[in-house]
C-alpha cells in the first residue's frame, strides 16, 4: 500500500455568518461531494449519512442551488454514550449555477445517505429571426 494511500479527513463544520442564526441547535456540516460532467449534464453526488428523501430540502433561488439535510439520529432509551468517533449533525451546502444549466429539468434522488443531483445542460442557443413590423 502506498505511504499516503489512506488519509484522515475531518468533517468541515458550516460557518454561521455574523448576524444570522440557525433554526436548530445542532451542528451543521458541509457534505463531501463528487462532481462530474457528461455531454448532457453535470452530476453532483453528496455524502449525507442519516438523510433520506423526507429530510432533505433542495432549493434554487436565482443562480444558487442550496442543499439542506436534517439528521435525526435514533437514540436508544436510557443510554449513556461512552465514546464516539463520529459526530452527528445536519448538512448544508450551496452551489452557484452557470447559465449552461437547464433549471427546469434538475432532478434529485437519495438512497442510503447519498444524494444524487442531475443538472442537465441547456441546449445551445438557437438563432431566431425577429420580425420587424412597420410602425
Amino acid at each position: 500500500m502506498a505511504k499516503n494511500a489512506l488519509q484522515e479527513v475531518k468533517k468541515q463544520e458550516v460557518e454561521v455568518m455574523e448576524g444570522t442564526e440557525r433554526s436548530r441547535s445542532v451542528k451543521a456540516y458541509v457534505p463531501r461531494v463528487d462532481i462530474y460532467e457528461t455531454d448532457e449534464a453535470v452530476h453532483v453526488v453528496a455524502d449525507m449519512p442519516g438523510v433520506d428523501e423526507k429530510s432533505v430540502d433542495i432549493t434554487l433561488e436565482k443562480n444558487v442551488l442550496s442543499i439542506y439535510g436534517e439528521v435525526n439520529p435514533d437514540k436508544p432509551e436510557n443510554y449513556s454514550l461512552a465514546y464516539a468517533e463520529y459526530e452527528m449533525g445536519d448538512y448544508e451546502r450551496k452551489f452557484t449555477l452557470s447559465d449552461e444549466i437547464d433549471r427546469d429539468k434538475i432532478e434529485a434522488s437519495v438512497k442510503d445517505g447519498v444524494l444524487r443531483l442531475t443538472l442537465p445542460k441547456a441546449g445551445p442557443a438557437k438563432t431566431r429571426r425577429i420580425p420587424v413590423k412597420a410602425a
